[in-house]
């Protein structure tokens, strides 16, 4: 008897443990899968007149343009604590030889768990806050993304990330470590940003720290690896219709004069921004705001025709990293996307102002104006750049179609010629048209 309640008790253990695996395996068969396929097709046309380095006054260099494209194709998954992202990205300039440029834009697999804990590896995105210092740089066809591995934890208004990259050109079992020329201007890199939301209180403040290096040198003679450092935060606050902004960043560590050049140079650069909006209602916005940039003090101007020498003994100009550029610093991206003459900065200050307005769904108007000047004294030569006036627009026709335009004009200064060596009396206007369509393909859920 006693033997036969151990085989009833085993048996029914058994049944138990075998019911508990079904609806284990029930329960995970009940779970959502999700399946999509995206698609876009942006195409840009633009035409630009006046001032731009290497022009030559009257003639017809001193006019360009063309039409860019970008095709991307996505396809994501999801299910219950996983996700999948691959996009393919196709970018580049109608009629140009080669037929542009195709690329995995995205290939990233994202784990999760339930108590907000996460792990994203593979090529990603990397956008943050205001996207001044990591964004993806929508604007340009190619746009930036990452080879990296991001873990971190989300919950009860907490956001802490850490992010990891390391590249190579190819798999060298015995070729060393060089790294140049490659889908990064990095060797390595290390970030933490944390956020935080108050309760109660439309408030977020982040804090970013980076730790870059990257390589000068030739793999032939030698090279070496320069580590340079940002620190910084970013709040913003916004009650009812009033936002504020403001974002303080500091760098440090050393950087090469060239990517050929093992000579460094300390860096002591830094960076502070400003904006201010207010919505009147739901048809009229306007914004205000102010970006100081650090420049080199020994910064000089050699005048045209002649090659200046100037010893530096540290870095003070700011770089923007990886940021979404054209979002801040004038829609011409004069500064900060393309070089002044020779390889130091003056730094930059933005005052800019602006108004949005929405008469009906869909439609938005935007005027802005930018005053431009350098931070570092000049020799013979004022701070002020120059002014910038911008109109855009943009209509969403359709609800997966776009079209946007837009017009700018800068009337710059002597020193905007000298720092940029641009000619035809300082003026330079630009125009785009640009067309995005963008839509779901197919979504499947099960």
């Amino acid at each position: 008897m006693r033997y036969q309640t151990i085989r009833i008790l085993l048996s029914a253990m058994l049944i138990m443990a075998a019911s508990a695996a079904w609806a284990q395996e029930e329960k995970e068969e009940e779970k959502d899968n999700q399946l999509t396929i995206d698609a876009q097709v942006m195409s840009r046309g633009e035409i630009r007149k006046g001032g731009l380095p290497g022009a030559t006054e009257g003639k017809d260099d001193n006019k360009a343009s063309f039409i860019s494209n970008r095709v991307k194709m996505t396809v994501g998954y999801e299910r219950e604590n996983l996700a999948l992202k691959v996009t393919a990205q196709h970018s580049g300039v109608w009629g140009a030889e080669g037929g542009g440029k195709f690329n995995i834009y995205e290939a990233w697999a994202h784990l999760k768990t339930n108590n907000g804990l996460f792990a994203r590896f593979g090529r990603q995105e990397l956008v943050y806050d205001d996207e001044r210092i990591l964004g993806n740089n929508d604007w340009a066809m190619a746009a930036l993304y990452h080879d990296a591995l991001k873990v971190g934890y989300e919950g009860h208004g907490h956001k802490l990330h850490a992010v990891v990259a390391y590249n190579q050109n190819s798999k060298n079992v015995n070729g060393g470590t060089f790294y140049q020329n490659g889908s990064q201007i990095y060797k390595a890199m290390q970030t933490a940003w944390y956020h935080y939301d108050v309760p109660k209180i439309p408030l977020g403040v982040s804090v970013l720290f980076m730790n870059i290096g990257m390589q000068s040198g030739t793999e032939e003679e030698d090279y070496h690896t320069n580590y340079q450092q940002l620190l910084g935060g970013y709040v913003k606050y916004a009650p009812r219709n009033l936002t504020l902004e403001a974002a303080y960043y500091h760098q440090m560590g050393k950087a090469s004069l060239d990517y050929t050049s093992t000579e460094a140079l300390p860096i002591n650069a830094w960076m502070a921004a400003g904006k201010a909006s207010y919505n009147f209602n739901r048809q009229l916005s306007s914004y205000v705001g102010y970006d100081y940039l650090s420049g080199d003090k020994e910064f000089k101007v050699p005048k045209q025709g002649m090659i200046g020498l100037t010893k530096h003994t540290k870095m003070s100009a700011f770089t923007s990293t990886f940021g979404s550029t054209h979002k801040f610093y004038g829609a011409m991206d004069f500064f900060y996307v393309s070089a002044y003459f020779g390889t130091f900065s003056p730094g930059l200050q933005n005052l800019y102002a602006g108004v949005i307005y929405k008469p009906i769904k869909g439609l938005s108007f935007n005027a802005a104006y930018h005053y431009l000047a350098t931070t570092t004294n000049l020799e013979e030569l004022h701070k002020t750049l120059g002014h910038e006036i911008e109109l855009t627009a943009s209509y969403n026709f359709m609800k997966d179609a776009k079209l946007g335009m837009g017009f700018s004009f800068m009337k710059g200064t002597e020193t905007m010629e000298s720092l940029k060596r641009s000619t035809d009396d300082h003026v330079l206007q630009w125009g785009w048209l640009m067309l995005n369509v963008s839509p779901r393909l197919f979504y499947s859920k099960w």
